[in-house]
């Protein structure tokens, strides 16, 4: 899986670590290879983590060599944007969309 610039890569191993101990919002963006809308979204979301340094945390789980995750989380569609603040889920978002609109749909998250 090709890896944005300014996104980690998180797996069911490092989920704990990266994203519910982490100090910042994290965005996790569950995605696959095969998901042509997550190949879409990359380029924003590597927009936006360089943007948002500091900020916001941005990561991808691949989610078919991570199951666990993505089955805790529910998670049916890719690609789907789930927002974690103190180690809980807080907004989840489903599909590609242009950066300024997902910007928008972030604000009251981070």
């Amino acid at each position: 899986m090709a890896q944005a610039e300014g996104v980690g890569q998180v797996t069911d191993v490092t989920f704990a670590d990266e994203v519910l101990n982490s100090d910042l919002p994290v965005l996790v963006d569950f995605t696959a290879d095969w998901c042509g809308p997550c190949r879409q979204i990359a380029p924003v979301l590597a927009a936006i983590a360089q943007e948002k340094a500091g900020e916001l945390k941005i990561v991808q789980l691949d989610v078919d060599t991570n199951p666990e995750t993505q089955a805790k989380y529910g998670v049916l569609s890719m690609p789907t944007l789930m927002v974690f603040r103190g180690g809980e889920p807080v907004k989840s978002l489903v599909g590609a969309r242009p950066k300024a609109k997902l910007l928008r749909e972030l604000e009251d998250v981070i």
